[in-house]
């Protein structure tokens, strides 16, 4: 039994003195990640509507905050619609809801000559199945920044 004991000491102290040693370089390959980088996120909106909301001005705003003293390289702006209603309205529609978000990003001191607006209508809002695609009342936001 004293044998026993004695081997397992032994060995917790072996397996201890190697994970002091850690892996050479491994903390050289671990790095805070920075607030600079590609960011998205998604703004909803109401059925038929392009106003932004208090959510979506938060959102907004946050995002903002935390790409505070990045340059923003790039901010692509595709505006969604759902499939109720014309083709034609929910082009206008999605159109109408990328320039809205587009707008606010500006009115929160994002660089304007950076944004690329597209806007998809209802194209994808249903499947080829014929179900509609929830949650396409939305433009989707994709920033890319870097450090100044």
């Amino acid at each position: 039994m004293k044998s026993i004991v004695l081997a397992m000491g032994a060995a917790a102290v072996a397996l201890a003195g190697c994970s002091s040693m850690g892996t050479p370089g491994r903390d050289a390959l671990v790095a805070e990640p920075s607030a600079c980088a590609a960011k998205r996120f998604d703004i909803y909106f109401a059925e038929d509507q392009a106003q932004l909301t208090d959510a979506a001005r938060t959102a907004i705003g946050l995002t903002a905050t935390q790409l505070q003293g990045c340059r923003i390289n790039t901010v692509k702006v595709l505006g969604l619609a759902s499939s109720t209603g014309s083709a034609d309205a929910n082009q206008a529609l999605s159109e109408r809801r990328a320039l809205a978000v587009a707008e606010a990003l500006t009115a929160a001191g994002w660089p304007a000559p950076a944004f690329e607006l597209a806007a998809a209508g209802d194209q994808g809002a249903t499947t080829a199945t014929g179900v509609a695609e929830p949650l396409r009342r939305r433009t989707e936001v994709l920033v890319e920044a870097a450090p100044l």
